[in-house]
């Protein structure tokens, strides 16, 4: 029989034989929000009334200049890839069941960077600069490769006079 830690859980597993995750945090009042939208598949960020810049992760005062006149802002979901790694091996769940994964800092194309997860990509292709979109996995912001735009029609040419 496990024994009961300080935390309450019983072992490795919670009360009710949950395994803690550690993919995402816990949201509070302030943060309520951001991650309601995330549910119904729509990326927020904050934007500062009085300087004008956006800033991500969601904070209640503009890192910039310090204001607190600061609003949610609807984000495009747009973003260009400006690093990433690949991991092989992790044990903390739910990471263990996603191997490899591809975590990444992006650009968003509102100006913030944001630490998120790569989906639906072959890191063998992957390279700075790589325009991205929004994706949502459990009510979660995760990028993946936006298409790639369809090529222009070929014009056909008159004949030579």
């Amino acid at each position: 029989m496990d024994a009961t830690s300080s935390d309450g859980t019983h072992g490795t597993h919670g009360i009710r034989g949950e395994r803690p995750r550690y993919d995402r945090p816990e949201p509070d009042a302030f943060t309520r929000p951001y991650w309601e939208a995330a549910a119904e598949s729509r990326l927020l960020l904050r934007r500062c009334g009085d300087c004008g810049r956006a800033h991500h992760y969601p904070r209640e005062f503009c890192p910039h200049c310090w204001s607190e006149d600061v609003t949610w802002e609807r984000a495009t979901g747009r973003a260009t890839l400006y690093t990433w790694s690949v991991v092989h091996r992790n044990d903390l769940p739910p990471f263990g069941d996603r191997v490899p994964y591809v975590p990444a800092v992006v650009d968003l194309a509102e100006g913030p960077r944001m630490m998120t997860e790569l989906v639906a990509a072959d890191p063998g292709t992957l390279r700075a600069g790589l325009e991205l979109e929004v994706a949502f996995r459990e009510g979660a912001p995760v990028f993946r490769p936006a298409p790639e735009p369809a090529p222009a029609p070929a014009r056909e040419s008159a004949p030579p006079h």
